[in-house]
């Protein structure tokens, strides 16, 4: 996998990646912890908005079971701008700085242009998958299925009576979110630390997985059993664990690009 690649340099220019374990996440994971302590009203400031900003979409898309389940694992393509402060908050509690919530959203201005196209694509990204939802469920979710969201899942995904909808609800979302991880697992970060272009940081991204294979799988699994337990507490578990994964995040981009 290396030479196609290294024939990205030939395009970009790209840094260096480095290799890592495949239980390096849980260190990721560790230094976000601590970065979370280090300043704990500005990183759980972003939990809680983000806590009650989803709440508050999910409660609107409850008698709507296409809406809520899209809603829901739409959150996983724009978690990485959700979290974007989070990586300001990290990049300078490195520096022995200390920040505050509004602080680190003015931090975010200087990078202003590059967040905003980043946020156009995640926004397209959303949309697309949204509108895909929707067709998956216009074709196999009968009529005689519950509207009730609180049977929604046991009569669509438990009784085995949906399995086409199911493995195709299950394998498309899976594709885009898989897509949006390679696309962004430092990105972001990287644009912030070095004021890197959509397209560099994107294509360092991928070649920050294509090198570590192990331990992005593990860091994705991980990032989807934290961020599956924020939504199963009904939102409350997401004051702590976003910003737990969005500090987290900001190591992984440290230890793997140069």
């Amino acid at each position: 996998m290396d030479k196609p690649l290294n024939s990205l340099d030939r395009h970009f220019h790209l840094p260096d990646v480095r290799r890592v374990e495949a239980d390096r996440p849980l260190m990721w994971l560790r230094m976000g912890w601590n970065d979370m302590r280090s300043s704990p009203a500005a990183s759980l400031g972003y939990g809680a908005l983000a806590a009650v900003i989803g709440y508050l979409i999910l409660a609107y898309a409850a008698r709507m079971p296409y809406l809520f389940v899209a809603a829901m694992s739409g959150f996983f393509l724009v978690g990485p701008l959700v979290a974007a402060g989070l990586y300001e908050i990290s990049r300078r509690n490195e520096r022995g700085e200390t920040v505050s919530f509004m602080e680190s959203l003015k931090g975010l201005q200087r990078h202003g242009d590059h967040l905003a196209y980043y946020g156009a694509f995640l926004a397209f990204a959303l949309i697309g998958w949204e509108r895909l939802s929707a067709i998956l469920f216009a074709l196999f979710y009968h009529e005689t299925a519950s509207p009730d969201l609180a049977n929604f899942f046991q009569d669509v995904f438990l009784s085995g009576n949906y399995v086409q909808f199911v493995v195709s609800y299950l394998v498309i979302g899976a594709a885009i979110a898989g897509l949006i991880f390679v696309l962004s697992v430092v990105s972001v970060p990287m644009m912030i630390d070095r004021d890197a272009d959509i397209a560099t940081a994107m294509m360092s991204s991928v070649r920050a997985v294509g090198h570590n294979p192990d331990a992005m799988a593990v860091w994705a699994v991980l990032i989807v059993a934290l961020i599956g337990v924020g939504f199963a507490t009904m939102m409350i578990g997401m004051v702590v664990l976003l910003p737990l994964v969005g500090h987290a995040t900001w190591h992984a981009y440290k230890d793997l690009i140069e």
